[in-house]
C-alpha cells in the first residue's frame, strides 16, 4: 500500500511540475531568445509527468526502470534550460529558485528509483 501511495504522490508531483512549467512559460517575455529557451524547457519539464505514467504501467522492472530513466534525462535537460533562462539575465534568479529546487529534488528521487529498480532486477536474476 505505502509503495501504490508514493507512486500515485509522484504522478501527482510530476503532474504539478509540469503545470509550474506550463505558468512559468506563459510569462516569459515574448523576446525570441526567451520564446526559443521557453520552448526547449517546456516541452522537457512537461514530459517528465508522461514519461512517468508510462513506466509506472510497465509491464517489467526493466521496462519500468527505462522509463524512468527516460524521466531522469528530462529533468537533467530541463535543469539545463532553466539555468540557461537564468544566466542569459531572461528569467530573475529569485523567480526560478523554487522551480529549479523541485526539478533538483526531482533529479534525486528518479536517480534514488533507477538505483532501486536495478538492484531489485538484479537480485530476482541471481536469486
Amino acid at each position: 500500500m505505502k509503495e501504490e501511495n508514493s507512486a500515485n504522490d509522484l504522478r501527482l508531483r510530476t503532474k504539478a511540475f509540469a503545470l509550474r512549467i506550463v505558468r512559468m512559460f506563459t510569462a516569459l517575455p515574448k523576446t525570441t531568445e526567451a520564446q526559443v529557451l521557453g520552448k526547449q524547457v517546456l516541452r522537457s519539464g512537461t514530459s517528465v509527468g508522461a514519461n512517468y505514467r508510462e513506466a509506472y504501467r510497465g509491464r517489467s522492472r526493466a521496462e519500468f526502470a527505462a522509463k524512468a530513466g527516460d524521466c531522469l534525462k528530462e529533468l537533467e535537460e530541463t535543469a539545463y534550460w532553466l539555468e540557461l533562462l537564468e544566466e542569459s539575465g531572461i528569467v530573475e534568479v529569485s523567480r526560478l529558485i523554487d522551480l529549479k529546487n523541485e526539478t533538483n529534488e526531482l533529479i534525486a528521487i528518479f536517480v534514488t528509483i533507477i538505483k532501486k529498480a536495478r538492484e531489485n532486477g538484479r537480485k530476482k536474476v541471481e536469486g
